[in-house]
């Protein structure tokens, strides 16, 4: 998102101003060229020759001190590909909402003409005062995006909401916002279920049967779907990372991710079940370790599991139901059988052998297979790459219906 793009960050006076310099050297490491402005009150914090060092460009503080030929803040503006105020102080948020330009960063921002994202960061009584809160009303409306602050221990010993968020978690939730603006959200106002991780079937108290799904392909699900306006639910085997604003439901066994899911799946417009369901899992379950036996070899019966992705099928009604067949022989042969005897919409095949593919890569080569269409082979992508190109076959999908414009 941040790649080859250019971005003036304006650095305003509060605690926060440290995790500017954080943030400046993220977007850097992300592909970005980075310009900085700092207020008067900024430079109480940090210093003009942190930014300068880090980004390698000119700080700028006062339009008045430069001898330069051009005007400093519409050149500046001009130049920007995005904007970001981090932190943004009650101040500056009402100069920003009322139209104000006093200084550098003020006149600089009110020059823009390209997206901005500020991340308010003040103590709570400040944050909650309803003239602070009237202001970013108003940037909501003038299309500004906020980042939100959260809730935690504050400098001054308060706790509550005002907390600006941590530079990678803020950053993720920058690029959360930017993609909403570009997919202009179609899946806004409907559910979706997400399957992220490999189910583990218990031996003993110590002991299961599994996978080696490391979750990866379902968590970049529930991102994307989030970036198209989706509410998501992710029902997980695994503990990553979860995106901001994602309902997270942890799941250890086949029969625990079935009862997760059919709770919910009479409500929601669609499931991606991106989970490695085991087939079988043990007949028992010794309820102590089983202990070794010198020169005895260990035998299990195991029983079926419900099929999961059959189960669904056989219930949807209007949900979309999205699959994943991960083999290592055949692949098109039995992915077809699979897209015809789960009854499901869209099938995502990959062969796991064949090198970042698979499981616990952060890449995947798939092949998109739907009821009556060739199949469609797409180039090996980041996880994250492959998770969009889903969601965007389940709106066009959506939109074939009429389900959606």
């Amino acid at each position: 998102m941040f790649e080859n793009k250019k971005i003036v960050l304006i650095v305003t006076g509060g605690v926060a101003a440290y995790k500017s310099a954080r943030v400046a050297r993220l977007l850097m490491r992300a592909g970005a060229e980075v310009r900085v402005v700092m207020t008067a009150n900024a430079l109480e914090f940090m210093t003009e020759k942190t930014f300068a060092t880090l980004t390698k460009h000119a700080v700028l503080t006062d339009l008045f001190k430069t001898a330069d030929a051009q005007v400093a803040h519409i050149e500046w503006a001009d130049w920007a590909d995005l904007f970001f105020v981090v932190p943004a102080t009650a101040n500056f948020i009402g100069k920003l909402a009322q139209g104000l330009a006093d200084d550098a960063a003020s006149t600089v921002a009110i020059a823009r003409h390209t997206p901005m994202l500020i991340a308010p960061a003040m103590n709570p009584a400040m944050y909650e005062n309803p003239a602070v809160q009237r202001n970013l009303a108003q940037l909501r409306q003038d299309g500004v995006m906020i980042i939100e602050p959260t809730e935690g221990l504050l400098a001054e010993g308060y706790q509550g909401q005002g907390r600006m968020l941590e530079p990678e978690e803020l950053l993720a939730s920058a690029e959360l916002q930017l993609r909403q603006v570009m997919t202009q959200m179609p899946l806004q106002g409907q559910k979706f279920l997400v399957t992220a991780g490999g189910t583990k079937e218990a031996l003993d108290p110590v002991r299961f049967i599994g996978n080696h799904s490391s979750g990866k392909m379902g968590y970049a699900v529930a991102q994307a779907l989030l970036e198209w306006g989706a509410d998501v639910t992710l029902i997980t085997t695994v503990n990553l990372p979860s995106p901001a604003g994602v309902r997270v439901v942890p799941v250890q066994s086949a029969r625990e991710m079935k009862a997760a899911l059919q709770a919910d799946f009479a409500h929601v417009n669609g499931v991606v079940m991106a989970a490695a369901v085991a087939d079988y899992r043990p007949l028992t379950v010794a309820s102590q370790k089983i202990k070794k036996q010198d020169g005895a070899n260990l035998e299990f019966t195991l029983q079926e599991n419900p099929d999961l992705l059959a189960t669904l099928g056989q219930a949807k009604q209007q949900q979309i139901l999205v699959g994943f067949a991960a083999e290592t022989n055949d692949l098109i042969e039995h992915a077809n059988l699979k897209l015809t005897k789960k009854n499901v919409d869209l099938l995502v095949a990959n062969d796991v052998t064949q090198p970042g593919s698979g499981f616990q890569t952060d890449t995947n080569l798939v092949t998109f297979l739907q009821p009556g269409l060739e199949p469609k082979p797409l180039p090996i992508l980041p996880k994250v790459e492959v998770a969009r190109k889903i969601v965007q076959q389940i709106v066009q999908i959506q939109r074939e219906r009429g389900d959606i414009k």
